[in-house]
Formats: structure tokens, sequence, C-alpha cells
């Protein structure tokens, strides 16, 4: 008999068996599988990045109201992955459940990671494109394509301890999203324990790489030949992120649940 939490939600015990079962299932997608469901993530992703900036790009509103809502917004991504069905490289952090109870290899562990992030690169880059061609950065007198510029450059700026620690207190949010969706048992259920931790990241400008994937090459699209940011200003901001999103997810969230539930606290 399932133990019962709250209404008819799963219990943590429950969530941590049910991220390891899906973590042995989604490291046992055929290859071409895994990298389309990937390419699908980055999109997704994306499409919330794409959202959050139409809404801070209106300078009517006040600094609250304008990160609450932009939270909100962005929002979108996480939950499409969620209920639509994607791999996300950021959530596919909870994985080190399934290796750390040794159901799944380290090889099969860094080959989905791998693959997974190239996927979602593709995915949220492809989308970029696409966006800048249906002319949408020249929205509202082109103030939506200067807000990509300036969430650009800010990005840009970080120095790399600084992109790494936002990097990791963003992830660490996110499988918590992730985490709590797994207890849910309608897309309703879902949506719910989506939204404020996604919000919360975006409000507080925490970093994830693969929204910055969509938003950096969006920028350097709408900068074009006039100037401004190069591939190598941009790898150098996505890498502490990058890594900063993995040590979040995997450690802060991951492993800390494994050792609860499966380790020597259990």
């Amino acid at each position: 008999m399932p133990e019962q939490f709250g209404m008819d939600a799963y219990a943590p015990r429950e969530i941590a068996a049910r991220i390891e079962r899906a973590g042995v299932a989604k490291v046992q997608l055929p290859l071409q599988a895994m990298f389309m469901l990937a390419v699908l993530a980055g999109a997704f992703i994306g499409l919330g990045a794409m959202y959050c900036v139409v809404v801070r790009a209106d300078a009517g509103l006040g600094l609250a109201a304008r990160q609450l809502l932009a939270g909100l917004s962005f929002a979108l991504g996480l939950l499409l992955v969620i209920v639509a069905g994607a791999e996300l490289f950021t959530g596919n952090n909870l994985l080190v459940m399934a290796w750390a109870d040794r159901r799944i290899s380290g090889r099969q562990l860094l080959r989905n990671w791998l693959v997974v992030l190239a996927g979602n690169a593709v995915g949220a880059c492809g989308l970029a494109l696409l966006v800048y061609w249906s002319g949408h950065p020249a929205m509202h007198g082109g103030a939506i394509g200067a807000e990509y510029v300036r969430i650009a450059q800010a990005k840009t700026a970080q120095a790399p301890l600084q992109a790494f620690l936002l990097g990791v207190l963003c992830n660490a949010l996110v499988c918590l999203a992730v985490w709590m969706a797994m207890a849910g048992r309608s897309v309703t259920d879902k949506a719910v324990a989506v939204v404020f931790p996604v919000s919360a990241f975006v409000a507080a400008g925490f970093e994830h790489s693969i929204a910055n994937l969509y938003l950096l090459p969006m920028a350097m699209l709408v900068q074009g030949s006039a100037g401004g940011l190069a591939w190598d200003v941009v790898l150098r901001s996505l890498l502490p992120v990058l890594a900063g999103n993995l040590v979040g997810g995997s450690l802060l969230v991951g492993l800390v649940y494994h050792l609860i539930y499966h380790g020597k606290l259990d």
C-alpha cells in the first residue's frame, strides 16, 4: 500500500524511488530518441525564456512585479518539459540518485548527460534562430531586442565564481521543482509544484545554463555584426554556470536525498 502524504501526493520516500526508476528508464532510451527529446527540451526552455524576456522588457513595471511575472512566465519551459515529455540536462542531474544506488553505471550517466546537453544546445540555439527570423526582437519598438542584449551583457560581465554560485542556486531550485513534480498525480499538481521554485530562481537572478543557450545566441543575432558578443565570451560565461548547475542539482539535491533515503542515514 503506497504511503500517504498530504492528500493523494506521493510521499518523499516514494518520490526518491520514482526518480530512481525514471533514471534507469532515461539512460535506456535509444540514442536517437534521447537526442530528439533533448532538442525538444532545449526549445521548451527557450520558449520559457522568450516569454520571460517579453515581461522583462516592460519598463513600466516595478522591480518586484517585473521579476515575479518574469519568473512565472519562465516556468512555462520546465512545465512543458515535465508534462509534454522531454530530456533536460539540468533536471537529469537527478540521475545521480540511480547511479549512487548502483542501478545505472557511471558510463550510462555520463552518456545521458552529454547527449542531452548537446540536444538541449541544438534545441535552444535553433529556437533562437527561428524566433529571430520571425521578427520577434523588433516588437515594442525594438525594446524586446534591446532587452536580450542587456540580459546578455549582464550575464557575460559576471565573474566566474559568481556565475558558478548563481548556477548552483538555480539548479538546486530546478531539481527541487522536478522532485516535487514527481509527487503529483495530475497536471495541476505538477504545475503548482513547478511554478514556485522556478519563479523564485528567475526572480532572484540565478543562472540556468540551458536558458542561457537561448538568450546569449539571441543577443548575438540581435547585435549582428555591429559588435558585442563573440562565441569565446559566450562559452566563458556558460561554463561556470554549467558547472554550478551540475553541482546544485546532482550534489545538493540528488545525492543529499540519496543519503537520506538510501544511505547511512536511512
